[in-house]
């Protein structure tokens, strides 16, 4: 195996342990986001009321009505959406980050916005790959009954066929983009200038505030576009009680229209919650494993 090659297998197995650990100890955070963006109120007493009013209040709720089990709906699915999505990005993003930098440039010299912008196009293109994942994945939890991921994947395809795989790509990529750039572009200089300037060597305490600022950032950016590509998700495979917009732009326009304007915001606190957390155990346990396997930090 060439050098170039053997590099990629271990950013790519250190990045799928990182996203295994990050995704398993998360779910349930991700379940609630999921269950407070798709809710439509529903009638009670006479009354419009929401079934799920904030993160904790929904995976209590979620687990008393279905169980436990259910605040890790979709698990099947999510992991192999995260292990390939960002296997795949960090096997991309340092050729490409590289490739922007130019040929003489030192790791640390390398500008802010070139990382930003190779983590965004690392995302990007690797979502669009596994983009089916993440429509099984979504419908899985955003369902109150148990629905096997088989069934999902007949359904959509028999439907809708490949292209259903596809529903939210758009707005999946953008925030992948979006979310990326900030996650592994903000995570990449945060780090670079944390031990560059010597507040802390490179270790678990580097890693702890560069993932934990990245994920906020990433947070704060990326929650109106997974919102949208919530919504057109969950409305994959005839779905027709979430078939409430035509597509992207129109999802953009007619929810706050519909809903207000933070509705692009819903879930948010969730959302930035499992970021935040996601982001962080992901970072600690790749640069542990990158450690293990080749012997220093990325």
């Amino acid at each position: 195996m060439s050098k170039d090659a053997n590099a990629a297998l271990e950013r790519f197995l250190g990045a799928s342990i990182g996203a295994a650990a990050a995704e398993v100890s998360t779910l349930p955070i991700d379940i609630s986001k999921v269950r407070l963006q798709t809710q439509k109120p529903v009638l009670q007493g006479g009354k419009s009321v929401l079934r799920y009013t904030g993160m904790m209040q929904a995976m209590v709720r979620v687990s008393m009505d279905e169980g436990l089990p259910a605040l890790w709906k979709g698990l099947g699915p999510a992991l192999m959406r995260q292990i390939s999505y960002t296997g795949l990005t960090f096997v991309l993003y340092e050729p490409v980050r590289n490739f922007i930098a130019g040929e003489g440039i030192k790791k640390e010299d390398i500008p802010f916005w070139k990382r930003v912008m190779s983590g965004g196009i690392a995302g990007g293109v690797s979502i669009f790959v596994m983009n089916p994942t993440d429509v099984v994945k979504t419908q899985m939890q955003s369902s109150v009954q148990s629905k096997k991921m088989g069934n999902i994947v007949k359904q959509i395809y028999n439907l809708e066929g490949l292209k259903g795989f596809w529903r939210g790509a758009y707005p999946n990529i953008a925030r992948c983009f979006i979310g990326n750039a900030c996650e592994v572009g903000c995570y990449d200089q945060f780090k670079t200038t944390i031990v560059a300037k010597g507040w802390v060597p490179d270790g678990p305490l580097a890693h702890f505030a560069a993932s934990g600022g990245a994920g906020t950032v990433s947070a704060l950016v990326s929650t109106p576009v997974d919102v949208v590509k919530t919504r057109l998700m969950n409305a994959a495979g005839g779905n027709k009680e979430a078939m409430q917009y035509k597509g992207v732009i129109d999802c953009f326009i007619n929810m706050p229209r519909k809903e207000g304007v933070l509705s692009l915001y819903k879930g948010f606190w969730p959302l930035a919650t499992r970021k935040v957390a996601w982001t962080v155990v992901f970072f600690i346990v790749n640069e542990q494993a990158l450690k293990i396997i080749r012997g220093k930090y990325s």
